[in-house]
């Protein structure tokens, strides 16, 4: 699996983007590529502490330390699976202006 502190992963992924066009076909999901280069640019803002997420109650943050390891392990999300209401992107962000963030 590709880690983002692996700087041979990170050339490979950054190549990667760099051949994406808005003409892309969606491979994973119901997200077309803008919408999929917005959802990313997202979960990596809240992960680097610029999108704060919701505070949690103390039963949900429980039965998120259970289920962490399935969530935050080393194998990879399955596809199709159901994605936090707080990522879905709607309308068609501009694809020039998403690959760039």
């Amino acid at each position: 699996m590709n880690n983002l502190f692996n700087p041979s992963d990170t050339s490979e992924i950054l190549s990667r983007l760099e051949k994406l066009s808005p003409t892309a076909q969606r491979q994973w999901g119901k997200m077309n590529v803008n919408q999929m280069l917005a959802h990313c640019n997202a979960s990596l803002e809240t992960a680097m502490g610029l999108n704060s997420p919701e505070k949690l109650n103390a039963f949900v943050r429980f039965i998120g330390k259970m289920l962490k390891g399935k969530f935050f392990g080393e194998k990879p999300f399955m596809k199709n699976s159901q994605t936090d209401p707080t990522y879905i992107i709607t309308g068609n962000p501009d694809f020039e202006t998403e690959k760039e963030r």
